[in-house]
């Protein structure tokens, strides 16, 4: 149930930065929002702990800020796998998309459980 959850409050988040960011990012409705919060899930699984070892000395030169281009990366592998429904405009948009995602998920996902306990 908490997993569900917390899929739910991140479609949340992604339809919130697409309303915001309407030329620039584009979800189809709350389902490919949902849909695109498991495919990044399955991606940060899978596809993320690679790339983190293949740059890892890029990692440790930038002291860890190059896992944002990594998350970018990964917003835009989400991008190409949901061709139509899930749109961001270019790399430095997704870029802002994974900060502003990663600090949604952040206060909201937090809060979340500050409340249940």
């Amino acid at each position: 149930m908490k997993t569900i959850l917390n899929f739910a409050i991140t479609a949340l988040i992604i339809l919130l930065l697409a309303r915001l960011f309407p030329e620039k990012i584009h979800v189809d409705n709350f389902w490919w929002a949902l849909g695109l919060a498991v495919v990044l899930t399955a991606l940060d699984m899978v596809v993320r702990p690679i790339l983190v070892f293949l740059t890892l000395p890029a990692t440790l030169i930038t002291f860890g800020l190059f896992l944002w281009v990594i998350n970018a990366v990964i917003i835009l592998l989400a991008d190409y796998l949901l061709q139509g429904h899930f749109t961001v405009a270019n790399f430095w948009w997704a870029l802002l998309f994974s900060i502003l995602l990663a600090v949604g998920q952040s206060f909201l996902l937090i809060k979340k459980e500050a409340n249940v306990q």
